[in-house]
């Protein structure tokens, strides 16, 4: 892609907002320094924060003083959004001033009001979120964790194919590996959907690389780029990676710091060590994509840091540099016929 990216950030949208999302953008486009960016939110508050930073002091501010509560109820939020911050920024993709949102404000008023602003991609059933996993051989895409609590074969094979998109514009992989979670790796394992969407993700003209059932610790041994499951279990699955992260370091922590030969191990361990840190760090890997949207929308963590926010904003400029919207838009559409001609010839049977 040759023109500008242009994103609309959620400047009130975080725990630490504004200061956390401007100093983000100022890493994000030292990285891009072809970016542009536009500030969503308090003029009073942004301006004085864009003049401390390197080269953001000309940057476009769409002014409002209001906001997402992190609290507020999705209903909430809707009733009073159209002068929030969020929708506001949302509202300038869907006018086509900017070419994706990012966000770290409340996840369910952030999903709903994107998707009632951008609308779904022509022939998409459902949304789906998507984020990355630290695995052995670098990152797994996961999808869905937490849009659809339920889903039937139909959906999981639209996830599959979004998916699959969204690694290769992030990567670069040209046929990213896909597997769907199941309770085993055996064919006649799993629920009855879980079957169809499997037969027909193994058809060659889908475009899809599939590689058959995965089970929970593929996640992490990198067997597969990505993986396919319900929102349910994709939420479950990332609460409890969150939590073992989370235990593990607290555990090195406390035994390096026990006594005087364990601080004397760690000193003599720390290299090694921070490159283990680095890699559990979840900074690396913020920046969950609702995908299935005819639009980029980027949620970021509400509690990360600068740099966490600066690598959603990554996220967000490989979509746009990558074409993403009308690579899945055509991709949806064969898959949807080729899932029309698979029903009919079931009927026929």
């Amino acid at each position: 892609m040759t023109k500008q990216p242009i994103l609309a950030l959620d400047a009130m949208g975080g725990d630490d907002a504004p200061l956390i999302v401007i100093e983000g953008a100022d890493i994000a486009v030292a990285k891009n320094p072809e970016l542009k960016l536009v500030f969503v939110g308090d003029t009073q508050q942004i301006k004085p924060l864009l003049a401390a930073t390197r080269y953001l002091q000309s940057a476009e501010i769409v002014h409002t003083t209001e906001e997402v509560a992190p609290e507020a109820r999705v209903s909430q939020a809707l009733r009073a959004g159209k002068q929030t911050s969020m929708w506001k920024a949302i509202e300038l993709v869907a006018n086509g001033e900017v070419e994706a949102v990012v966000s770290a404000g409340n996840t369910g008023a952030l999903m709903a009001m994107s998707k009632l602003q951008l609308r779904m991609i022509e022939g998409v059933s459902r949304p789906a979120i998507a984020g990355f996993f630290p695995n052995s051989a670098g990152q797994s895409c996961v999808l869905d964790l937490g849009a659809n609590i339920e889903c039937d074969a139909k959906n999981l094979i639209q996830f599959a194919v979004m998916g699959s998109a969204f690694y290769r514009d992030i990567y670069g992989v040209g046929t990213p590996s896909v597997g769907l979670l199941n309770v085993g790796e055996e064919d006649q394992k799993g629920f009855d959907y879980l079957r169809e969407a499997a037969k027909v993700l193994n058809l060659e003209r889908l475009g899809v690389n599939y590689q058959g059932f995965v089970e929970g610790s593929d996640i992490t041994n990198g067997s597969v780029d990505v993986i396919v499951t319900d929102g349910f279990t994709g939420n479950a699955a990332l609460k409890t990676a969150e939590g073992v992260a989370n235990l593990f370091q607290q555990s090195m922590r406390q035994a390096f710091s026990a006594n005087l030969m364990t601080k004397i191990g760690y000193l003599l361990a720390r290299g090694g060590v921070a490159n283990l840190r680095a890699k559990l760090d979840p900074r690396n890997y913020n920046g969950a994509v609702f995908l299935g949207l005819n639009g980029i929308s980027v949620k970021s963590h509400g509690g990360t840091d600068a740099i966490g926010y600066a690598n959603a904003i990554n996220v967000a400029v490989n979509m746009v540099k990558q074409g993403f919207i009308p690579e899945v838009t055509a991709t949806i559409a064969r898959a949807n016929q080729i899932l029309a001609e698979e029903k009919t010839l079931s009927d026929d049977e």
